[in-house]
């Protein structure tokens, strides 16, 4: 498994930290139960989140390696 990019990390930690905090204040629970199964819950979003961020350098990879067609070709002289 690679390791994750800085901007995994960044958006997993801010998405964990702000849909805790948003779930705690609407919420409004006081109960030691309630705050772990919005913890875990913060928690398995931030994972979704940090995952499903685009690796930068996997699209220009590949975008690299797909062939050009001589039809998509561009002259640059005139």
């Amino acid at each position: 498994m690679p390791r994750p990019t800085a901007a995994q990390l960044a958006y997993g930690s801010c998405t964990v930290i702000f849909s805790t905090l948003a779930m705690l204040l609407l919420s409004e629970t006081a109960s030691g139960l309630g705050i772990v199964v919005i913890a875990l819950a913060a928690l398995a979003l931030g994972l979704l989140v940090a995952w499903t961020v685009p690796v930068a350098g996997a699209h220009a990879a590949q975008a690299s390696a797909e062939p050009v067609a001589d039809e998509e070709r561009v002259p640059t002289s005139l």
